[in-house]
């Protein structure tokens, strides 16, 4: 469990291509204090496995399906990726509950720099459309992001304060680039239980409660 808080923003230093997947090696400082073999860390809103440690980089190996299904299937020795270790018992949660499991890839609409902060527009694919509402989260590339406004169909926008744009990796996103999303997970929840408009569960919950 993360908290969508970014802790470092990290280098790809080597890929690695494996039988079923790829293995990656990140550079990083801050993030590798305490950090062990086994330990989850979210690499660009995906939670991945340590599975070596070195002075100044860590290794996680990724399988076909997760590369497929995130970004981290185009990232290449240079890219500056979003670095958060897992949530210790404890810890303030000062972002939302995040699992590190995306839910799919949106896509980059326009980034728009104003007084003080950056608006960014960006696609929610249908499965993360279904569990964002204004003012709610979104997880994009790792970082938990209350979203500013639903403005059309399957298209978000959130706003980026100067400190969280100084960062993470955001000053390297383009109009185009294809971001990790990860819908709320209370959201998500609710969903599941409510069933889609229609379904004979959702109508029955609906009833019951009033709805």
């Amino acid at each position: 469990m993360f908290t969508g808080l970014i802790e470092e923003v990290g280098t790809i230093v080597e890929v690695e291509g494996l039988d079923d997947g790829r293995r990656f090696r990140v550079g990083a400082g801050r993030t590798l204090v305490d950090l062990a073999l086994g330990d989850s860390i979210a690499v660009d809103g995906v939670c991945l496995t340590i599975t070596a440690r070195h002075a100044d980089a860590f290794d996680v190996q990724s399988v076909a399906t997760t590369l497929q299904r995130t970004t981290l299937g185009s990232v290449t020795a240079g890219t500056k990726v979003n670095l958060e270790r897992a949530l210790a018992i404890g810890d303030r949660l000062g972002g939302h509950l995040v699992q590190g499991h995306v839910d799919g890839v949106g896509e980059i609409r326009s980034i728009q720099p104003r007084a003080g902060h950056v608006l960014i527009d960006f696609t929610l694919p249908p499965i993360v459309a279904q569990v964002t509402v204004p003012h709610g989260s979104v997880t994009l590339n790792g970082i938990s992001l209350t979203v500013n406004e639903l403005k059309d169909a399957g298209v978000c926008q959130v706003s980026i304060i100067p400190h969280t744009w100084q960062v993470t990796n955001l000053p390297d996103l383009r109009v185009g680039a294809a971001v990790n999303l990860e819908g709320d997970l209370i959201g998500k929840y609710v969903r599941s239980l409510l069933g889609a408009p229609g379904d004979d569960a959702a109508e029955h919950l609906r009833h019951h409660w009033g709805y």
